[in-house]
């Protein structure tokens, strides 16, 4: 198996954002030495989460601390970039990194339409600027010179410079969660990350990537790379004693889903309304924190002793997942026991899933 690394800091208050950028990129060192083969960095603006905000330029002070990890973005918010920009920054840090650099894509978050408004925007076309966004950005890596006319860009540049060291660009993801995004990705050859899934349905979603790659003519070497990268995000925390992983693990999660809750009630604008298909326990503030907490624990988390997450491991391995990204920080939680935690699964965990 391969298991990647995932972050999600929130910096509680203005006060603690330089410590916590700092401890940051310790704990992406930590990852590299430790043996993660990926890292991957998420984007949230204004309110303390992703305490960087700027992932991209984050990403270039990882690309000088770091010399094998992958570096990877869960995901770029497209709405907020505009595209030849991005592809230039892209083809950047493949250059400072020695083409290590992947690229997850998504439309924008659809619970915080404060970071829209942050951005004069709004989020109701968000798909469709996306949509353009990626036309153009693909674009950019394929044809010169590039000349665009669409309905949010128009232009015509001569090159794009610097040439990105993988060719013709860094590998452009997708975050799939429903059952048809997994088949048309396979179609297409996007390689794919998925969060909240529950073991049951691993399976069966990984079979439809699979058709659809078949579908789509991708011949046995292209379809064996993209099946094992496919990746699994979950939480997980590895304490000394099963117990100990519950109890702090809730801790942390109820922490971070009050903080959650607290800024999109108070900066999401009256007239924003989220779409209940996207709601679940989680996510949905009409549900009691700990039914939300116990859906987190039950559907998305690998939490206890070494022993135990070696167990839960082995079931995604088993139903079909050869690369995990792994969320060892939650919320406010502290350097020292995410390290901690990093530390267990690296040394007691990851070596029983490495040939």
């Amino acid at each position: 198996m391969q298991f990647g690394w995932l972050t999600l800091s929130l910096s509680p208050s203005p006060e603690e954002d330089r410590g916590r950028i700092q401890q940051l990129i310790e704990q992406v060192c930590t990852a590299e030495a430790l043996g993660f083969s990926d890292v991957w960095l998420t984007e949230h603006y204004f309110t303390g989460e992703s305490v960087y905000n700027d992932a991209l330029m984050f990403a270039a002070a990882l690309t000088q601390k770091t010399s094998r990890v992958r570096i990877g973005f869960a995901v770029v918010q497209m709405p907020f970039h505009h595209p030849v920009r991005l592809a230039t920054q892209l083809a950047l840090l493949d250059n400072l990194s020695g083409g290590r650099i992947d690229v997850g894509i998504g439309k924008g978050t659809v619970f915080n339409e404060y970071e829209f408004i942050g951005y004069g925007l709004r989020s109701d076309d968000s798909r469709e600027r996306m949509a353009e966004a990626m036309e153009v950005l693909q674009l950019a890596f394929t044809e010169t010179p590039l000349h665009y006319d669409g309905k949010y860009f128009k232009l015509h540049a001569p090159a794009l410079r610097p040439k990105p060291v993988q060719q013709p660009g860094p590998p452009l993801w997708r975050s799939v969660i429903s059952p048809g995004s997994f088949t048309e990705c396979g179609k297409l050859g996007i390689p794919i990350l998925t969060a909240r899934i529950p073991l049951s349905r691993i399976k069966e979603r990984w079979q439809m990537y699979e058709a659809g790659l078949i579908e789509g003519g991708h011949d046995a070497a292209t379809r064996e790379r993209l099946l094992s990268q496919a990746a699994l995000w979950r939480y997980v925390y590895v304490a000394d004693s099963d117990a100990q992983a519950e109890d702090e693990l809730a801790g942390l999660l109820a922490r971070t889903r009050s903080h959650m809750m607290h800024v999109r009630h108070e900066y999401n604008p009256p007239d924003f309304h989220i779409d209940p298909v996207v709601l679940n326990a989680w996510t949905d503030p009409a549900v009691g924190e700990a039914e939300a907490v116990q859906f987190t624990l039950d559907t998305g988390s690998i939490y206890g002793s070494a022993a135990r997450v070696k167990e839960q491991v082995a079931a995604l391995k088993d139903a079909g997942v050869r690369h995990l990204l792994c969320q060892t920080g939650f919320g406010d939680m502290d350097h020292e026991r995410n390290i901690s935690s990093m530390q267990r699964f690296g040394t007691q965990v990851m070596p029983s899933f490495k040939s």
